[in-house]
């Protein structure tokens, strides 16, 4: 049976999704969301959106503090997580996303993209540096 990771990374003006292959070894960015400012409308497309791709979890990026704290934005992703999760049944879990953009950021100035097509794509490749991170320390069964 096919298992598969989906990840989200919520940012204030956009979202970014991955999802992992079947087996859990790759991790693929599959879209850049550009949010409505309707957190219900939001919440039901992401939620869609991972229904498609049938995971077993939803991984959300988790914005912490340089010293491991939490701090507002992690109390926005949380409350968004929780719309998004209204009505899924699967399980979810939130990863440590520390560095994740600037991580996307360095890979997409070293591919030499200019600043216009580096922003239409480093949310989703946000989202896949952390599924990346967390399939590494949660491989799939």
């Amino acid at each position: 049976m096919a298992y598969r990771y989906f990840a989200v990374d919520v940012g204030d003006k956009r979202v970014g999704l991955a999802v992992s292959d079947a087996l859990g070894i790759t991790a693929q960015g599959i879209e850049t969301y550009n949010r409505t400012g309707d957190d219900d409308k939001d919440g039901e497309y992401i939620r869609k959106c991972a229904e498609r791709y049938a995971p077993c979890r939803i991984v959300f990026g988790m914005p912490r503090n340089m010293d491991g704290s939490y701090g507002f934005a992690s109390e926005k992703v949380r409350a968004f997580a929780a719309v998004v999760l209204n009505g899924w049944e699967g399980e979810h879990d939130f990863f440590d996303e520390r560095l994740s953009t600037v991580a996307a950021e360095r890979a997409l100035f070293e591919a030499e993209l200019n600043w216009k097509k580096r922003r239409k794509v480093i949310d989703r490749l946000a989202a896949q540096v952390i599924l990346e991170g967390y399939m590494t320390l949660h491989p799939l069964r």
